[in-house]
C-alpha cells in the first residue's frame, strides 16, 4: 500500500492569522488545511495517508522516510515554506505533487516539483493517480472545465487533531459574480457561483459534530451570497440543524457589501448562527471603487452608503470585519486619514489593511502591464513591498500605510478598544449567538489577557472591560475575544515596523558607505574599517529583532546578504562608486 504524505506549508504571520492571539489561547493554528483534507478524501482506500500541517507541527525525517509520495497544497503567502518543503522532499528523494492557488498561478516558476495538479481537481485527481500508478503521469494536469462542486467529497477531518485549531472550515460555494480589478478569485474559480447542496452541507456539519467539534466554523466562500438563490435554500437547513443541537457552531464567512440589501437573507443568517462577516470594503472613496470595478460598494445617491451598510449589518447582529487597500490610482494624501476615520467611526475592530498588489493574471496585472507599470519582482510576503509603480510617490505611500496601521493598532490599544466599544454599542444582542459563560472562566480570561498586554495597554483594557461589564455584560465573552485579537494586531503591526526598520537601517548604512567609504581621499584601509563597523552594527541590529518576529520569508537574511555584497564591491576605475553599488531596493525586499 503506497504511503502518501500530505504536507501543508507554514503561513507567515498576518493580521488574518491571529498568531499572537492563538498563542494566548494555547491554540496552534487558526484554520485546518481544508483543500488538502478534501483531496485526502479522493484517495482510494489502498493508500495510507498522513497529514503534516507545518502550522501546528514540524516535518520530521521520519515522515519523509515513511513517505512514498508527497502532496502539497499552498497559497501565495506560503511560498517560502513551500520551497523549503520541496527542497527537503527532493533531498529525501520523495516525489512531490503540488496543487492549490499558488502552483496554479506560478507553476512555471517553481523548481523541484515532479507533478502539478492544478486548478480545481475533483475531475483530474483520479486520472492523475491512475496515470501515476501506471507510470505514465504527465508533469502538468489542468482541469478542462470548472467542476460541479457537488462532486467534492467529505473532507477527511479525521486525519487531524481538531483541538490544534481555533476554527474549523467548510466550503459552500466557489466563484463570485463580481470581477473586481485586483482580485484573482474569478480567474481561479469563475464568475458563476457553484454551490454544494443543502444535504451535502448538512452531512459536512454532521461529520464535524460527530468528531466532537464545538465552536467557530468558517465558511470559506469568497462570496457566500454570490449565488443568493442557493444560499437562501441552504440557510433554513442550517438554522434547523443548529436549533436541534443548541447551536454548537458559531458561523462566520465572507460576503460582498450588497449583503446589506438582502434583509431577509441576513435574518436567516442570524438564525443559522452567523455572528460575523468579512466585507471587502477596500476604500471609502467612490471614485477609486468605480475604477477598480467594484460597483457593489457604491450608491451614487448616497455618499454614506458604505458607512450605513456596516452599521446596518452590525445592528442585525453580525460583527463586520473589513478589508482595506491603499495604493489605488485615485488615492491622494487624504486617503490615509479617510481610511482611519472610516474604520474608527464604523467600529470595525479587525481591519485588514494592505498595500495594493498586482496579482498575476488579474485585470489589474493586465492593465499595469499595458501601462508599463509592473516591476520585475515577485509578490512578496513583506507587507510594505510594491510590485508595481503607484501613482503616488512610493515612499509617501509606504509611510502613509505605516501611519494608518500604527494608528489603527496604536501601542496603547486606545483606538482599538474605542472601535470595540462602538461595535458593542450597535451590535444587536442575539441570545443564541452570545451564550452565558461561567464568571470564573471570564475572570481567568481577563487575567490571562492582562498578563500578555504591555503596561501602556493596561489602562485602556481596564476601562474597556469595565464599560462592557457595566453596559453590555452579555458581550463579555466576545469582548475578551476581541481583546485577544487586538493584542495580536498591535503586536503584528510592531513586528512589521521592526522588520522594516532593520531593512531601512541597511539602506542608510549602504548610503553612508558610499558617502564616506568611496568619497574623495578615502583609502583602502578606511573602507575596510567602515565595512567592519557597518557589518557589526548590522549584526547588532539583526540580533535585536525578537526571535518571535522572525519567520521564513521575512527577507532579513536576504537583505543582510545583499548589504554585505554592497559593502564588498569595488568600483571599476571608469565607473562611479555609486553606480557600482548593488541595489538593495526601496526596502530590500528579497
Amino acid at each position: 500500500m503506497p504511503n502518501a504524505l500530505l504536507l501543508y506549508p507554514r503561513h507567515p504571520p498576518t493580521y488574518w492569522g491571529n498568531n499572537y492571539a492563538l498563542d494566548l489561547m494555547g491554540i496552534r493554528a487558526a484554520f485546518p488545511p481544508l483543500g488538502l483534507l478534501t483531496v485526502a478524501a479522493m484517495f482510494p482506500s489502498r493508500y495510507n495517508l498522513r497529514v503534516v500541517d507545518l502550522n501546528v507541527t514540524s516535518l520530521e525525517d521520519a515522515d519523509l522516510e515513511w513517505a512514498d509520495l508527497a502532496f502539497t497544497s499552498s497559497m501565495i503567502p506560503q511560498r517560502p515554506s513551500l520551497e523549503q518543503v520541496v527542497e527537503r522532499c527532493n533531498r529525501a528523494q520523495v516525489p512531490v505533487i503540488a496543487g492549490g492557488p499558488h502552483p496554479t498561478t506560478f507553476h512555471e516558476e517553481m523548481a523541484g516539483v515532479d507533478h502539478f495538479v492544478l486548478d480545481e481537481v475533483e475531475e483530474t485527481f483520479p486520472s492523475f493517480l491512475r496515470d501515476l500508478e501506471n507510470g505514465t503521469a504527465r508533469t502538468v494536469y489542468r482541469a478542462s472545465r470548472r467542476p460541479d462542486v457537488t462532486l467534492a467529497p467529505l473532507p477527511r477531518f479525521d486525519l487531524i487533531d481538531l483541538s490544534d485549531y481555533y476554527s474549523m472550515c467548510l466550503q459552500f460555494s466557489r466563484g463570485c459574480p463580481f470581477d473586481c480589478e485586483f482580485c484573482d478569485i474569478t480567474k481561479l474559480y469563475g464568475r458563476v457561483s457553484r454551490t454544494k447542496s443543502p444535504e451535502q452541507m448538512v452531512a459536512e456539519f454532521d461529520h464535524l459534530y460527530e468528531l466532537g467539534w464545538r465552536g467557530p466554523l468558517f465558511l470559506v466562500d469568497d462570496n457566500f451570497i454570490g449565488n443568493k438563490r442557493e444560499a437562501k435554500k441552504l440557510l433554513p437547513a442550517i438554522a434547523e440543524w443548529q436549533r436541534e443541537r443548541d447551536h454548537p457552531f458559531s458561523l462566520f464567512t465572507e460576503a460582498s457589501v450588497n449583503l446589506v440589501r438582502m434583509d431577509d437573507l441576513m435574518d436567516v443568517m442570524i438564525e443559522a448562527g452567523f455572528d460575523a462577516v468579512f466585507l471587502g470594503i477596500e476604500t471609502p472613496n467612490p471614485k477609486a471603487l468605480k475604477k477598480m470595478k467594484k460597483p457593489q460598494n457604491i450608491d451614487m445617491r448616497d455618499d454614506h452608503y458604505l458607512f450605513k451598510a456596516v452599521r446596518n449589518i452590525q445592528e442585525k447582529g453580525m460583527q463586520v470585519l473589513g478589508g482595506f487597500i491603499l495604493g489605488l490610482d485615485d488615492d491622494d494624501d487624504d486617503a490615509f486619514d479617510a481610511q482611519i476615520d472610516f474604520i474608527q467611526e464604523t467600529g470595525i475592530p479587525m481591519a485588514l489593511i494592505g498595500l495594493l498588489t498586482a496579482l498575476k493574471g488579474t485585470n489589474l496585472w493586465t492593465r499595469l502591464e499595458r501601462e508599463n507599470r509592473l516591476l520585475d519582482k515577485p509578490v512578496e510576503i513583506d507587507d510594505t513591498a510594491l510590485n508595481f509603480k503607484p501613482q503616488m510617490d512610493p515612499g509617501t505611500l509606504v509611510e502613509g500605510y505605516l501611519r494608518v496601521i500604527g494608528t489603527i493598532y496604536d501601542s496603547t490599544l486606545e483606538n482599538y478598544f474605542d472601535r470595540c466599544l462602538t461595535l458593542l454599542e450597535h451590535l444587536r444582542p442575539v441570545p443564541h449567538l452570545h451564550k452565558p459563560v461561567n464568571r470564573h472562566v471570564l475572570y481567568a480570561g481577563i487575567m490571562g489577557i492582562r498578563r500578555r498586554l504591555t503596561p501602556e495597554q493596561l489602562p485602556a483594557f481596564t476601562r474597556y472591560i469595565g464599560k462592557v461589564s457595566k453596559g453590555h455584560p452579555l458581550f463579555l465573552p466576545l469582548a475578551l475575544r476581541l481583546a485577544a485579537v487586538g493584542h495580536h494586531c498591535e503586536k503584528f503591526t510592531r513586528q512589521q515596523t521592526v522588520l522594516r526598520s532593520f531593512k531601512e537601517h541597511l539602506k542608510a548604512e549602504s548610503a553612508a558607505f558610499h558617502d564616506a567609504g568611496w568619497g574623495s581621499g578615502s583609502t583602502s584601509g578606511s573602507r575596510d574599517d567602515f565595512r567592519r563597523k557597518a557589518l557589526q552594527r548590522a549584526e547588532a541590529h539583526r540580533n535585536a529583532i525578537p526571535d518571535e518576529f522572525r519567520f521564513a520569508g521575512d527577507g532579513v537574511g536576504e537583505a543582510l546578504a545583499a548589504f554585505e555584497l554592497a559593502l564588498s564591491a569595488e568600483p571599476p576605475p571608469s565607473v562611479s562608486a555609486k553606480a557600482a553599488l548593488p541595489v538593495l531596493g526601496p526596502t530590500a525586499h528579497s
